[in-house]
């Protein structure tokens, strides 16, 4: 390299990626992994236990709109593991949450939905555990339901918290 004009350089100029596949499955988990950061709304946190070295074991507060249902949220509370691994991005959370849908506007329900449907999920682990969130439509008693709930992939966790919406119409159902 010419260290007088940095950008003469003997070194040949770079070639193409040799492997495209792994470059668009890079920008594709990007783009999902934005996607889904956006709908979840940090409201609040508490610190449950002191720790010496990293942030603190904390319970924190997020709101989900519902993508299908204009004027539902839901508010979930759960534990987020702090110390060094938690800072990391290392740490399991515990699997306890707990879930609270309201009206908060006017409920408009975009398209027909589904009887039962996955309506968020983030990962709360790097290789394990998922956030899930699940509505399920009760035409019956003109409601949604929703569920919330932790998995891992070696095993099932049965923690789970459930709340409902009422509509006071028909609700379409696919």
């Amino acid at each position: 390299m010419n260290l007088m004009n940095p950008i003469l350089s003997t070194r040949p100029a770079r070639s193409a990626p040799r492997r495209p596949w792994l470059r668009a499955c890079s920008v594709a988990a990007g783009a999902l992994l934005l996607a889904t950061s956006a709908r979840a709304e940090l409201l609040g946190e508490v610190s449950t236990v002191f720790k010496l070295i990293g942030p603190n074991h904390k319970i924190i507060v997020e709101a989900y709109d519902d993508p299908k249902v204009e004027g539902v949220t839901c508010f979930v509370s759960r534990a987020k593991t702090g110390g060094i691994t938690g800072a990391v991005g290392l740490a399991t959370d515990k699997s306890d949450a707990s879930i609270a849908c309201r009206q908060v506007g006017e409920i408009r329900i975009k398209e027909a939905l589904p009887k039962q449907e996955e309506v968020f999920s983030a990962r709360l682990s790097i290789l394990f555990k998922s956030l899930q969130i699940v509505r399920i439509v009760d035409p019956k008693r003109q409601s949604l339901v929703y569920m919330t709930y932790s998995d891992k992939l070696i095993e099932g966790s049965p923690k789970n918290s459930i709340t409902a919406v009422p509509v006071g119409k028909a609700i379409p159902v696919k």
